[in-house]
């Protein structure tokens, strides 16, 4: 069985997705995290660049079922990200 590489750049992917299926569902910031029961600035950290704030898969689970999105879609890698990372 060969070595799993971890993919440094899953926790972007997850940011950009966050942010991109928030807005096509015109939901902010702050009405995400009152739908997830969150704070609004732990939020505003998990979509950031700068911060980078790693999360649990139970709050990536909430984050997914507010805007009804998959787990599958909120992990997706857009084309450009993978050839970044190869």
């Amino acid at each position: 069985m060969g070595k799993y590489k971890m993919d440094e750049n899953i926790y972007d992917a997850i940011r950009k997705n966050i942010r991109k299926y928030r807005k096509e569902k015109h939901i902010t910031s702050a009405k995400l995290a009152e739908m997830v029961d969150l704070s609004h600035d732990f939020i505003r950290q998990i979509q950031s660049d700068k911060v980078r704030y790693n999360f649990s898969v139970e709050t990536l689970y909430k984050i997914s079922i507010a805007p009804n999105v998959s787990l599958d879609d909120l992990v997706k890698k857009e084309k450009s990200d993978l050839t970044k990372s190869h």
